[in-house]
């Protein structure tokens, strides 16, 4: 456990020197400013508080962004210590692999986790000054809060393993901009699309459910929206939350990041200095 505090502690430090750190917290806290702001327009015909309302929309958000910022942190973890030189030495502390790896993620896990409360407080806050109700919307933002830190663990452990298969930062990064895209936005529209073409038959029933399950982002989407008393300001496969039973969603949402972390742990195993 200490090796693995030292290693954080080394990581954090480097991290906040990264562009990506100030980015993250300055794009979390604008568009949950911005959702904020937007969030008041269909509270009245929902019939639920303003913070309900802006975490629905704060979770569109999230699964979008906190993927997003988990591969830019993660995705030169591996290959930039190659590149730099500075894996050999590295490799000869008395320090395993999984060691690092789990230091590497405690760190960058700190990190996003700032990022997000962060934005997720300033929304929170700018719910609470103008709607009285919205202290009825703050367990629906505790879980949002930490399901996208479990959420960019997962990513981040996936930036792990693609930098570490690549061995170069370039090629890291086009493979991690590959699985944001994969994942993230190509998948849900495959899915819509073989729902329209099966037209309400075995895919839709029995493995539809099973496949939205089967991606973090959607796992994540699905839990905070069937927890939340805003569902219906979601639309799309968002709308498939009140099919699927809470407990499902929550254990796909908390399987992932050890997922991510082994095959993290696995890939790194594998590079040589």
């Amino acid at each position: 456990m200490h090796r693995i505090l030292a290693t954080a502690g080394t990581e954090f430090r480097i991290a906040l020197r990264n562009r990506w750190v100030a980015i993250a917290i300055v794009l979390m806290t604008l568009f949950a400013l911005v959702l904020s702001a937007a969030g008041s327009a269909p509270t009245g015909g929902l019939g639920v508080d303003r913070l309900s309302v802006t975490v629905a929309s704060l979770t569109s958000l999230a699964v979008y962004l906190v993927p997003l910022l988990a591969l830019l942190m993660s995705f030169d973890a591996i290959a930039g210590e190659v590149e730099r030189g500075t894996l050999p030495l590295l490799l000869t502390y008395p320090v395993a692999r999984v060691e690092i790896v789990l230091g590497k993620l405690a760190a960058h896990v700190a990190i996003l986790a700032l990022a997000v409360g962060v934005g997720y407080g300033i929304a929170a806050a700018a719910a609470l000054a103008v709607d009285p109700d919205a202290m009825a919307g703050l367990p629906a933002l505790w879980r949002l809060g930490w399901t996208s830190v479990l959420l960019g663990a997962t990513f981040l452990g996936a930036g792990y393993a693609l930098s570490a298969l690549a061995r170069r930062p370039s090629g890291a990064a086009g493979l991690a901009i590959g699985l944001w895209l994969g994942l993230v936005v190509l998948y849900d529209l495959g899915l819509l699309a073989a729902v329209v073409a099966d037209d309400g038959g075995w895919f839709t029933t029995d493995l539809f459910p099973v496949a939205l399950l089967a991606n973090p982002a959607d796992a994540f989407r699905l839990f905070n929206l069937s927890a939340s008393d805003a569902t219906a300001a979601a639309s799309g496969v968002g709308g498939a939350a009140a099919a699927i039973p809470l407990w499902q969603s929550a254990l796909s949402v908390a399987l992932w990041p050890l997922v991510a972390l082994a095959l993290a742990t696995s890939a790194f195993r594998k590079v040589t200095p």
